[in-house]
């Protein structure tokens, strides 16, 4: 698919980045914050040895941290429940005509789910619900405009994350935790305005 793209969206893409840590100097030392950087350059969940290090580094974000792992550990089941929400409200999305036909855009938007859940994660493990990019976010903002991404579905689908996410957390823990979901919701809603 990537050969379809333009060499607009291919830009798009390099800068379209969900978080940010350039706030969290002041909660954070740059050691932790490295790693929380590599791991976003690399685009993966952090490791159980990052979690480990960033207890050590950040003892006050340590009660969040077994949170951050557990929705690591179960990104798929959490993805695959909110697909199932968005392909039930919305049946025909990826059928022909639809807004994740063919299947190739419907799988870079589970994908994208996955991702929205790996940052998220970030924020968590960081204790800070500033985890957001405003520029890389404008810069995703293009590209899903320039991809005609079904930004409805989208905001369901990180809606559903949140509601998987939140139901396999302590009820108490849910409270503390729907703003690191609230954050990226909002920013997202913000793209069909």
């Amino acid at each position: 698919m990537t050969s379809q793209l333009s060499e607009k969206v291919l830009e798009l893409i390099k800068k379209a980045r969900i978080v940010s840590f350039t706030t969290w100097q002041d909660t954070h030392p740059a050691e932790a914050i490295q790693r929380f950087q590599a791991a976003d350059d690399q685009g993966r969940y952090l490791t159980d040895e990052d979690f480990q290090q960033l207890q050590r580094l950040v003892p006050a974000t340590a009660e969040l941290i077994p949170v951050a792992q557990m929705l690591r550990d179960r990104v798929s089941d959490i993805v695959n429940e909110a697909r199932n929400e968005v392909l039930t409200t919305f049946p025909s999305i990826t059928q022909p005509g639809g807004g994740l036909y063919p299947p190739e855009r419907a799988e870079a938007c589970w994908r994208d789910f996955w991702h929205f859940l790996r940052c998220i994660t970030y924020g968590i493990a960081g204790g800070r619900v500033d985890y957001t990019s405003t520029e890389g976010l404008h810069y995703m903002q293009l590209l899903y405009q320039e991809l005609h991404v079904p930004l409805d579905a989208m905001v369901l689908g990180l809606e559903e994350i949140k509601a998987a996410s939140l139901k396999r957390v302590e009820p108490q823990q849910q409270s503390v935790l729907a703003p690191y979901f609230d954050r990226l919701i909002g920013q997202l809603q913000k793209f069909e305005q």
